[in-house]
């Protein structure tokens, strides 16, 4: 049977826009063109697609996951089996994080007492530490040290606040690039001056820094994975925009 790319979308969650994206860097083409110039899709690229999928599920970025599948030693099984032990060790992780909540929870209530170490079991202290390595790879201690003294009396609202300031703004980038816009823009470079503003809560941005925090959000899985959400190319638009605005406002 052979869906549209609307179609596609409904049925797997993926949206028309990121499918069109797929398409036009050659990670998911359709298996053929209707006259209408509409795209149809068969079985063998919903299979495709289900790998797309598991492999943005486990965290790795795109441009891996193009010259992954574009390999001529892709094997669809081997990756299958790959995806299942990844995933078992993923839903471990996930069961102790769910302890640890119910734990805090009842712990909040009064009805357990809950030591100090058990508060973060489950946390992927790996990839915390990645973090912190890779901000001061970059931009040294300081940065990480400002972060920290700035931000260590926040409460859980005041992360919850800023998070969704960063989400609006998110939103807002995605919806420019759907009209076309350029980096250059004054309505991009608005945005990116409230953007400026919300990291600097955390610490205080050189030109090199912000620039920097720029390009992580393109080269961290994490990060890419979750501008991708937003839009397949939000997160090369905000590092581009980003340069632009430390070129010509931190000189």
């Amino acid at each position: 049977m052979a869906y549209t790319v609307k179609e596609v979308a409904q049925l797997t969650g993926v949206s028309v826009r990121t499918l069109h994206y797929y398409d036009e860097i050659g990670l998911l083409k359709p298996d053929f063109y209707g006259e209408n110039g509409y795209r149809y899709y068969e079985q063998l690229q919903l299979l495709r697609l289900q790998q797309i999928l598991f492999f943005r599920e486990l965290d790795f970025q795109l441009n891996d996951i193009v010259e992954m599948m574009r390999s001529d030693t892709f094997n669809q099984l081997e990756a299958l089996e790959n995806h299942k032990q990844l995933v078992r060790q993923k839903r471990k992780r996930m069961d102790q994080l769910l302890l640890t909540i119910d734990k805090t929870i009842d712990h909040l209530k009064g009805e357990l007492d809950m030591k100090d170490e058990e508060l973060y079991k489950g946390f992927d202290t790996e990839k915390q530490a990645k973090y912190e390595q890779e901000i001061i790879e970059k931009h040294g201690s300081k940065t990480l040290d400002e972060s920290k003294n700035k931000t260590g009396s926040w409460s859980k609202e005041d992360y919850e606040a800023v998070q969704s300031s960063f989400e609006k703004l998110h939103k807002q980038f995605a919806v420019l690039i759907t009209q076309g816009a350029q980096v250059t823009d004054e309505e991009v470079q608005q945005l990116v001056g409230l953007h400026f503003g919300i990291v600097s809560k955390f610490y205080t941005p050189t030109k090199e820094v912000y620039q920097g925090l720029g390009h992580m959000y393109v080269e961290s899985p994490d990060f890419k994975t979750m501008y991708d959400n937003h839009h397949p190319q939000l997160a090369e638009f905000l590092r581009d925009a980003m340069k632009v605005y430390a070129d010509t406002q931190l000189l």
